[in-house]
């Protein structure tokens, strides 16, 4: 079975008095499919800053690092091929940028960007790993 490591970030901000976070409907999904920003740690990379960068790749915002939320684990067919993979997901606060100001070598990744409310984003993202990570992010604000 092969192994892939990514990693993925959590960018929360404060919007009109309320926290949001940024999420990603990756190109092919139907509507509504909400995701994290995430991808393939390069050779050589931190986990913390592939993360920072498919933040910006993918969501055109840069972020200030907070700490590590945790790793979710699945296994996914590719090809006829099992892949066991691990994400490492990081909390992130909003530094500056745009939302969607994506980079166009990268926008062909990415079919729409928003920013979705905290305190729904464990209901609104489409995966039971991200969904826990929002939860953890939520529960980090909350305090």
């Amino acid at each position: 079975m092969r192994r892939e490591f990514s990693a993925g970030g959590v960018v929360v901000r404060n919007l009109r008095g309320r926290p949001v976070l940024a999420a990603i409907r990756p190109a092919g999904k139907p509507d509504g499919t909400w995701a994290l920003p995430k991808g393939l740690i390069a050779p050589g990379e931190r986990a913390e800053l592939t993360a920072l960068r498919e933040v910006a790749e993918e969501t055109g915002v840069e972020a200030t690092p907070v700490e590590k939320l945790g790793d979710i684990r699945y296994v996914y067919t590719w090809a006829g091929e099992r892949v066991f993979k691990v994400v490492s997901f990081f909390l992130f606060r909003y530094r500056a940028g745009r939302l969607g100001d994506i980079p166009p070598e990268h926008a062909h990744e990415v079919a729409e960007v928003r920013w979705l409310p905290l305190e729904e984003a464990p209901r609104l993202l489409a995966y039971k790993g991200e969904r826990e990570m929002a939860a953890k992010a939520l529960e980090r604000f909350s305090r």
